[in-house]
C-alpha cells in the first residue's frame, strides 16, 4: 500500500482494510508501506522493518521473512502502472493484480481507449495532447464539442480532471491535468446515466458484480464526489435488464480483450441505452465504503471472503 502518486492516502486506507479483513489463522500477514523515501513493513505496534529491495524481504527480530503472494493495493505509480508488479514478477513473487505489461496498458487512459475500440466497444470523441504540443482551441472543439472533459492520461481518483465550457476553461483544464500527467486526454461529454462496473476473478470464472448507478451532486464524478460524500451510488444501478445485459456483455469483452486478471472496476454512461466505455481502474478503492466492495456485498461476497479468493487466485496461477 502507498505508492508515489497523490492518491497514496487512498491506498493506505484501502491496505489497511485488506489487512484488517485477511483471515489471521490462515494468513501470517505483514502491511508493507511502498513510499518514495522508503519501503517498509509494519508490525502491529506500527514499528517499521525496512524492507530489502535486492529480494523484497525483511528481518524481523533475528527472522528473515520471505512473501508468498504480495496483495496489491497500491491505487496510481507504481502499483497500478505496473512497475511494481515488473519487479515482484522478475523475483518470481506471485500478486493479486494481472501481469505488469496488461497493468501498464490499463493505466494509460489512451492506449486502453485504442485497444478496445478496435473489438467495438463504443467511447467517447476525444483528441490526444502531449505537454509542449501546440494547442489549438478552436480544432478542438470542433472535434469534441462542448461542454467536454480534461484529464491527465495517466492518473486516478479524478485528480486533474475538469469539465470545460468555454475556451478558457479547456486552456484552464489543460494547465491541471498536466500538473498530473505529461500527457492529457480530452473527451466529448456523454450525456446519460454512469454505471460503475467490478469485474473480478471469482472461483476461476469472470464474474461482473452487481452495477453502481453514478448520481454526483457536483458537475461530475471529480474526488469530492468520490471520496468526500458529495455523490449518490446506488447499487443495483437503476436500469433496465436490457441496459444491464449491453453494459455485462460490455464489461466482459473488455476484461477479455485487454487481458486483465484480478480485480478491475470500469466506468460506462449509458447514451441512449448504448454503453459508452470511459476507463478502467485495476486496482478500485478498497474500504468499506469504496464501490467495489458494495457491489461484492451486493453479490453475496464479504470482505474477507472477497480478498481470500484474490490471493488464492494469486497462488493458484503458479
Amino acid at each position: 500500500m502507498g505508492g508515489y502518486s497523490s492518491e497514496v492516502n487512498i491506498s493506505l486506507k484501502s491496505g489497511n482494510v485488506v489487512y484488517k479483513h485477511l483471515d489471521k489463522e490462515k494468513y501470517n500477514s505483514f502491511r508493507v508501506h511502498i513510499l518514495q523515501d522508503k519501503w517498509v513493513a509494519l508490525d502491529d505496534n506500527h514499528v517499521e522493518f525496512e524492507i530489502n529491495k535486492n529480494n523484497f524481504s525483511f528481518s524481523l527480530h533475528d527472522k528473515q521473512i520471505t512473501f508468498d503472494c504480495v496483495f496489491n493495493a497500491i491505487h496510481g505509480n507504481p502499483g497500478e502502472n505496473g512497475m511494481f508488479l515488473a519487479y515482484l514478477e522478475l523475483l518470481n513473487i506471485p500478486h493479486t493484480s494481472a501481469p505488469f505489461y496488461q497493468m501498464a496498458l490499463t493505466f494509460n487512459k489512451r492506449d486502453t481507449l485504442s485497444v478496445v475500440k478496435e473489438y467495438g466497444i463504443k467511447t467517447a470523441i476525444s483528441v490526444y495532447l502531449n505537454e509542449g504540443d501546440a494547442i489549438d482551441v478552436d480544432k478542438i472543439i470542433a472535434k469534441v464539442g462542448l461542454p467536454c472533459f480534461i484529464k491527465p492520461n495517466n492518473a486516478g481518483s479524478s485528480y486533474g480532471i475538469s469539465k470545460a465550457y468555454t475556451k478558457d476553461d479547456i486552456l484552464l483544464g489543460i494547465s491541471k491535468a498536466y500538473k498530473e500527467d505529461s500527457s492529457i486526454l480530452i473527451e466529448s461529454f456523454l450525456d446519460g446515466t454512469e454505471v460503475s462496473v467490478g469485474v473480478i476473478e471469482y472461483k476461476n470464472a469472470i464474474k461482473v458484480l452487481p452495477m453502481t448507478e453514478i448520481v454526483s451532486e457536483n458537475d461530475f464524478f471529480d474526488y469530492e464526489a468520490k471520496y468526500e460524500g458529495r455523490s449518490q451510488e446506488i447499487t443495483p444501478a437503476r436500469i433496465s435488464n436490457e441496459e444491464r445485459k449491453k453494459i455485462e456483455e460490455a464489461a466482459k469483452k473488455v476484461y477479455k480483450v485487454l487481458n486483465i486478471s484480478g480485480f478491475s472496476r470500469s466506468e460506462y454512461i449509458l447514451v441512449n441505452g448504448e454503453p459508452h466505455f470511459l476507463e478502467v481502474n485495476t486496482v478500485p478503492g478498497l474500504t468499506e465504503a469504496s464501490i467495489l466492495p458494495q457491489q461484492a456485498k451486493a453479490a453475496g461476497i464479504s470482505l474477507p471472503d472477497l480478498f481470500d479468493n484474490a490471493i488464492q487466485s494469486a497462488l493458484n496461477k503458479e
